[in-house]
């Protein structure tokens, strides 16, 4: 944001900026332009301060001349000077222009204006006072700078405050210039919101401790979903979801997110944690014409070189059109690195593989079973993303009553991956249900919860990966928003869009190498477990072909939606809300396999020519493959056909929603205080076709599954100012959500092992979940300065789908055998999750929030301030794990979090810095024996500080995650088995950004 002008201790600047891409127009060029306004009455402060973030306009007053006063808003079509004149009727403040800045001074006094009275016609406007030379203000110590971060803020805090449920704002200027990489980094400030991470940046959230299934994600005004890949199939793979990718899009694109904790009926159903609205930058959100320019270098310590983020604006207004389009281009290298150990399950040991150096007690430990990682791996993930983004806008509001919005987006997102692994898991390996070959173990240190800590061997075969992966992700959308105001009491608004996600993984190639015969040690007990090799892993003589693995994945999504609801006012403060809308979704996509063993009768040598050391920064330096160089010796195919279908993976979800509501909605005044309020109800009906292949008693069929889901839920929501500075807030609602897509499907998704796998099974008979809710709220608004606010919420969910985990032989999966890979049967164990419609459960929590200015501090400490909030929150589950049920916290539930910003800002440079922590938690029943699987607690500090070269070109430096916050899984509750530790490094950011 450009430099603006200051005030002394005794005013404050009632500004909200347009986004952190624009600059102020002069004030007396945009007084004449004509707009549609929409100001209904409030007090005076909010009332400048909608003014002023609707026309861009910079406006500044003394607080003692707004205290107490209200104004009688101002609606329908104006000249921004007519507008301006008629939301200060009744007042005594007359307009002047300074620095191109309005500021309004006590003046000639006016009749006194009624609250909630019809606003008067207004009047020709006066004769323009001259504007001042458009000089620069200087900075001294009595300014307090209101536009830039701490403007955003007070836009924020006027937007929630206006709400009458329970909400959370970022506007544009607040996420342009938090030092985030993508919208879900900048959720995670917002109370209640934790993310999940993957290859380094922020890539889904939880919502209220309800993970990303449960939050609706809306984009400009129509819901959204999308399809894209993890780095590391301990954290998802493919994505085939409702839940929203928020690493598809770069924040920037964006001029406001908000979260809507509290539900109503007039929104759409399925978010039983809430919504969040995305809406792209709008021509009529900017007065005149702007263009903008913003270019920025990226670093990340674990990778070498620096990438591009360019972002570019330029939006056009004349009279009552206006066009807006805008593109952001960013690519980013991350090498996450560290140890993984998979496939944490029971082991038993031969006698003959035991040594004779174990004791009695622990001998028979082993020959009973112990538990022990599949593989003790060393990896990297070294990932390429490269995200373009563009936004087209058109508006046409001409005044009459009629708006009209038309946006469209398009989002790409590209990754091209280097994965490395070094694993135990070769023919003599520790992979798999007992150890039966020529490994010997040699000492063995086994806790309590009977598992195998740390141990050494001699005759392991070790196995090295390298996997090269390249997928897209291609985002369209077209939606149409209008608006027409017939009359004074009815309102028409009408809604009409169409998205597409696709997803495309062409290539997905693995090469594994297998050096035998090696000594070989592991402990998992130190933060970063610890591995010895009997051997020099960097010889590549060692080395021999093992096996080739070759995927391509395809995913398409299609939804339309359309809305049309119509809102007519009974009387003053009363109005009815009544309207229906329609949506069509389908998922579709497919994937093939094909895996090809090259060890029978033996490996094949291959050249060292075809060998390569690990590129990317590893724990251990060891040989590798080079996949096309060994794919191209070899032979193997790399493009697959339909022959080569994974069975059940072609699955086919058609869903159709009618769905209706009525809504009362009340802006009173009783016993001196405001309130506001709605109630009414929703009625859903949603008809699901699932078709794909079930196994039954017949053995693996095409089915082809017709069912129906349909409900009313009420809603009410209640906001009473209880004082001017005081607001309290309650609902109760009735909401649903649909099961996720991979839930519903009428197949499954195999992952095999050696010596076993596991299987993911589908049920397209599952119910949706239904929660009841209640919340309640209280804000004090202090002044403009800041707000303070604590919430309590409890949902009771009265169905949830839960996991069901169990072990058993894969001839009893009725799957085919052709399934399988080189060394398995029928008896080969395979842990197969399966979700089913399980027992109730229910979440409560209490949000604190907290946000000020120190303006009250001497000297330069005026500048700083502070946005602080925390977060406790409390849900259980009843999971089936071999059969028994355990009661366990809700997946992605974190009982703790808190964020913070501290920030200083003045007329020339500003400064902040964020932590965000959020405590342990799930994201899965768990298998083999283990209950529940998770991440471990993790505190992320970014930092962000911009200086002003000039009014109109800004210089930013960026840094994320300073600390190089490890991310850390585990399985098992009580056991705590490390499964996943790693770095992604810091990322650092500089650049400059120009307005013209």
């Amino acid at each position: 944001m450009d430099r603006k002008m200051g005030i002394s201790l005794t005013s404050l600047a009632l500004a909200l900026a347009a986004p952190a891409t624009a600059q102020a127009a002069p004030a007396d060029a945009v007084f004449a332009t004509h707009m549609t306004f929409d100001i209904a009455p409030t007090d005076l402060r909010a009332a400048i301060s909608q003014f002023s973030q609707a026309t861009g306009l910079q406006v500044v007053v003394a607080p003692s001349a707004v205290a107490g006063r209200r104004s009688a808003g101002v609606r329908g079509a104006h000249t921004v000077r007519e507008a301006l004149d008629q939301l200060l009727r009744g007042t005594d403040l007359a307009v002047s222009i300074r620095g191109g800045v309005v500021v309004l001074k006590p003046g000639k006094a006016q009749p006194a204006a009624v609250a909630h009275a019809p606003a008067p016609k207004a009047e020709a406007a006066p004769e323009l006072v001259q504007a001042e030379p458009q000089e620069e203000v200087p900075a001294d110590e009595n300014e307090i700078i209101v536009s830039g971060y701490r403007g955003s803020l007070l836009g924020a805090q006027d937007l929630k405050r206006k709400a009458v449920g329970a909400e959370d704002d970022i506007l544009a200027t607040d996420i342009a210039a938090f030092p985030d990489l993508n919208l879900a980094e900048s959720l995670q400030r917002v109370p209640g919101i934790t993310i999940t991470r993957d290859s380094g940046e922020g890539r889904q959230i939880t919502l209220r401790g309800l993970g990303p299934d449960f939050t609706r994600a809306q984009l400009n005004g129509m819901e959204v979903l999308s399809n894209t890949a993890s780095g590391m199939d301990n954290r998802g793979a493919v994505s085939r979801s409702r839940s929203f990718d928020y690493s598809l899009f770069a924040s920037e694109l964006f001029g406001r997110v908000s979260v809507q904790k509290s539900y109503s009926a007039n929104q759409d159903e399925g978010g039983i944690a809430g919504t969040i609205g995305l809406t792209t930058a709008k021509p009529f959100d900017y007065a005149g014409t702007r263009l903008v320019l913003s270019a920025k270098g990226q670093t990340n310590d674990n990778t070498s070189g620096i990438t591009p983020r360019i972002v570019g604006l330029a939006s056009f207004r004349s009279g009552d059109f206006g066009i807006l389009v805008s593109a952001a281009y960013s690519e980013i290298k991350n090498n996450e690195f560290g140890y993984r150990n998979w496939g944490w399950g029971v082991t038993k040991y031969n006698a003959a593989n035991i040594g004779t150096e174990i004791d009695a007690a622990t001998r028979q430990k082993l020959l009973d079973g112990v538990f022990q990682p599949t593989a003790q791996s060393p990896s990297s993930w070294y990932t390429d993303r490269r995200r373009l983004g563009i936004t087209a806008s058109a508006q046409y509001h001409p005044g009459n009553g009629l708006t009209l919005d038309l946006d469209f987006l398009y989002g790409r997102l590209w990754d091209h991956r280097d994965d490395y692994a070094l694993a135990s898991a070769g023919t003599n390996g520790l992979n798999g249900s007992s150890v039966t070959g020529a490994q010997v173990i040699h000492s063995a240190v086994i806790d309590a919860s009977n598992t195998l800590r740390a141990a050494s061997y001699t005759g392991i075969d070790q196995r090295s990966e390298h996997h090269v992966v390249e997928n897209h992700t291609n985002f369209y959308q077209g939606v149409a928003n209008l608006k027409w105001e017939l009359g004074d009491r009815f309102t028409i608004r009408a809604l009409g869009g169409y998205e597409e996600s696709d997803f495309s993984q062409p290539v997905f190639d693995k090469v594994f190498m297998e050096a035998k015969n090696m000594a070989f040690s592991y402990d998992t007990r130190p933060t970063i477990p610890v591995n010895t090799y009997g051997v020099d892993l960097t010889n590549p003589d060692l080395w021999t072909v093992q096996r080739l693995d070759t995927q391509e994945n395809q995913i398409v999504t299609r939804y339309a939606n359309a809305k049309l609801d119509g809102e007519y006012k009974l009387s003053d403060g009363l109005t009815l809300d009544v309207g229906g809308s329609f949506k069509h979704f389908i998922n579709s996509g497919y994937q093939y396999n094909n895996k090809v063993f090259h060890n029978v009768p033996a490996n094949i040598v291959a050249p060292n020519g075809v060998k390569q050391l690990v590129d990317p920064d590893t724990l251990y330096q060891y040989i590798v493959g080079n996949v096309d160089a060994v794919y191209a010796y070899v032979g193997d195919p790399r493009s697959l056909s339909v022959k080569n279908l994974s069975a059940g993976s072609d699955y086919h979800v058609d869903e159709t929603t009618w769905s209706g509501f009525a809504q009362f909605n009340l802006d009173t005044i009783i016993g001196g205080m405001r309130l506001r309020a709605n109630a009414g109800v929703r009625y859903y009906s949603t008809d699901l076709v699932s078709t794909g292949h079930l196994a039954t008693t017949a053995g693996f069929v095409p089915v082809s599954i017709e069912t129906n889901a349909h409900g009313w839920l009420p809603a009410a929501n209640v906001a009473l100012d209880v004082a001017k500075d005081v607001v309290v807030r309650v609902s109760a609602s009735r909401n649903m959500n649909r099961p996720g897509l991979g839930d519903l499907a009428a197949a499954g998704s195999i992952t095999t092992r050696p010596l076993g796998g596991s299987l993911s099974l589908g049920n397209p008979f599952l119910k949706p979940y239904k929660a009841t809710s209640v919340e309640g709220s209280a804000e004090w608004y202090m002044d403009r300065t800041g707000f303070a606010s604590v919430g309590v919420f409890y949902k009771k969910m009265d169905s949830f789908i839960t996991p069901n985990t169990y072990t058993i032989p894969f001839g009893q999966t009725g799957l085919p055998l052709s399934l399988l890979i080189q060394g398995q049967d029928a008896n080969t164990p395979y842990d197969v999750t399966q979700p089913i419609n399980g027992p109730g459960a229910d979440i409560k929590g209490i949000e604190v929030a907290f946000q000020h200015d120190f303006t009250f501090l001497p000297g330069v400490l005026k500048h700083l301030g502070v946005v602080a909030n925390g977060t406790w929150f409390d849900g259980h589950q009843t999971i089936l794990n071999g059969g028994k049920p355990y009661v366990v916290p809700l997946f992605n539930l974190s009982k703790w979090a808190a964020n913070a910003t501290l920030y200083y800002e003045n007329s020339v440079w500003g400064v902040r810095v964020s932590d965000a922590y959020r405590s342990k938690y799930l994201t899965g029943g768990g298998s083999s024996g283990n209950i529940g699987d998770g991440y471990k607690a993790t505190n992320f500090v970014d930092f962000q500080a911009h200086y002003n070269i000039t009014p109109k070109i800004r210089l930013v430096a960026e840094g994320i995650n300073l600390t190089d916050e490890p991310i850390r899984q585990y399985t098992d509750i009580g056991a705590d088995r490390t499964v996943v530790y790693t770095t992604s490094g810091r990322v650092f950011t500089l650049g400059v950004s120009a307005e013209f």
